[in-house]
């Protein structure tokens, strides 16, 4: 299950851990890995998506932040069952961090995998133990350990 910040990596050229990305999303695309995603984090990626090409002066920065979420759509696969809502309200009960965040995690449980951030929030900071147990990884931990 990936998180918003691992797509957004992706798409800043100079992003410190756009390498990572780039190699955990090449590999979903080869069907060497599955790569799920939550339909929050389409709506997020959009937004931030669309911030960041309109500051790097986009012309049609909507655009082209609709035409990368439509490409996450098309390349990944969509996880979006009942039971998820309930436990991501029951996480942001318990974590106070993020409700997409929460949403990433509720999935990757439901689904048995990992959740991937680039690097942990400032709010997931109390509680990076227990997201740890839950099989939260970060793509910063990976970049440490090259």
């Amino acid at each position: 299950m990936v998180d918003t910040s691992v797509f957004i990596e992706y798409i800043v050229e100079n992003g410190p851990l756009r390498g990572e990305a780039e190699e955990l999303l090449s590999r979903g695309i080869g069907g060497e890995v599955e790569v799920f995603v939550v339909p929050q984090v389409l709506s997020e990626t959009l937004y931030v998506a669309s911030r960041i090409y309109r500051v790097a002066g986009v012309e049609n920065f909507n655009e082209a932040a609709l035409d990368y979420v439509l490409w996450i759509s098309g390349n990944f696969k969509l996880y979006d069952p009942v039971n998820v809502y309930v436990e991501a309200g029951e996480l942001r009960k318990s974590f106070r961090i993020a409700l997409t965040d929460c949403y990433v995690v509720a999935a990757a449980e439901a689904l048995n995998a990992g959740a991937v951030f680039a690097r942990p929030e400032k709010e997931m900071v109390e509680v990076l133990g227990e997201l740890r147990a839950r099989g939260v990884v970060f793509l910063a931990d990976a970049q440490r350990n090259l």
